[in-house]
């Protein structure tokens, strides 16, 4: 699989279309990021420490003092499956495929449970049950109590919920990262990140919640220093940045309802706060035609979907606009 920047950059070239004059729609980034402020030259000279501030700024705002920073929730989706015996995992699907192959890779035997709900996932009887949430690409959302529910069943069949949240950060109501690793839910793995809410990607920061033991085993196999010191103090500030993110919970629903206005008439349509996904026959077409004025969305193979990440400024928003009437006028939508 391509990672973002390689897709960007085929499209760029297959297209023949400079990489400047691209719109880029297919990540899920919060396209208003929170602005990074110049740093102190100790984080740059010095080796990462832990008693930074970064893990009580974290703590804080997941409201879980048990939590692992991580070089983005990438390097625990390829270290977890490692540290759990290998069973039989039940993946609520379509859902981002490196979870999938990271289990696939650790020896694990993988049940793929097609748009599936939880309480369909539990009668699977598997002791592993993993999914995403609110799902990617779906934007399907798995309400709160279900999902502490379920992770309550698994408990008592000694198996283990994990969630990755890395899309959840506009509504932290709907988090489970407050319980995983407690006494309530021992058997509960969360994974988050900055990258999609605070926009910083680049920055590789994420955080997985999970019981000591786990985050123990998991801080030994990845090794010291998995997170650079600048990013660790990037990470920090974010975190503690409360008037920036309630302004960003307040932006991020009306541009969701904005792009989810624009992409009704063109079939059914999800969404979460960062993302919009389409369903349509004409997914694959659409997606090309986008593509050929130099706007990338994200098209799946195992549905007909289409992931639409937010427009930022006004210019991007007219000029997907202007494209998307040009297909429906195409197609006498």
């Amino acid at each position: 699989m391509l990672e973002h920047g390689g897709r960007l950059r085929a499209a760029a070239a297959h297209y023949n279309i400079p990489l400047e004059n691209w719109l880029d729609l297919s990540t899920g980034i919060n396209p208003q990021p929170w602005p990074v402020p110049p740093l102190p030259p100790s984080c740059w000279q010095r080796l990462p420490e832990t008693d930074d501030g970064l893990e009580a700024a974290a703590a804080a705002y997941y409201g879980n003092p048990n939590l692992l920073p991580v070089a983005g929730s990438q390097a625990a989706i390829q270290v977890l499956p490692t540290l759990l015996p290998r069973a039989v995992v039940a993946c609520l699907s379509p859902l981002y495929a490196e979870h999938p192959q990271a289990w696939q890779r650790a020896g694990h035997r993988l049940r793929f449970l097609q748009n599936a709900l939880l309480p369909r996932a539990l009668t699977a009887a598997t002791p592993y049950v993993l999914l995403c949430n609110p799902n990617n690409p779906t934007a399907d959302h798995h309400p709160h109590d279900v999902a502490v529910d379920a992770a309550k069943q698994l408990k008592k069949r000694g198996g283990w919920l994990i969630v990755d949240e890395a899309f959840i950060d506009p509504r932290p109501e709907e988090s489970l990262a407050s319980l995983a690793g407690t006494s309530e839910a021992p058997n509960l793995i969360v994974l988050r990140s900055l990258g999609k809410f605070f926009g910083l990607a680049g920055a590789r920061v994420g955080f997985v919640l999970a019981a000591p033991d786990i985050l123990k085993r998991m801080a030994e196999s990845l090794g010291p220093w998995t997170v650079s010191g600048p990013a660790r103090e990037v990470a920090r500030l974010a975190l503690q940045d409360n008037d920036w993110q309630n302004a960003a919970r307040h932006q991020l629903p009306e541009a969701a309802q904005r792009l989810t206005a624009l992409l009704q008439p063109l079939g059914e349509v999800k969404n979460t706060d960062l993302f919009v996904t389409l369903t349509s026959p004409q997914a694959e077409e659409l997606h090309l035609f986008l593509a050929q004025h130099g706007i990338l969305t994200r098209i799946f193979d195992q549905q007909p979907l289409l992931r639409f990440g937010l427009p930022g400024p006004e210019a991007d928003w007219q000029r997907l606009s202007d494209t998307l009437n040009d297909w429906k006028k195409a197609h006498e939508i």
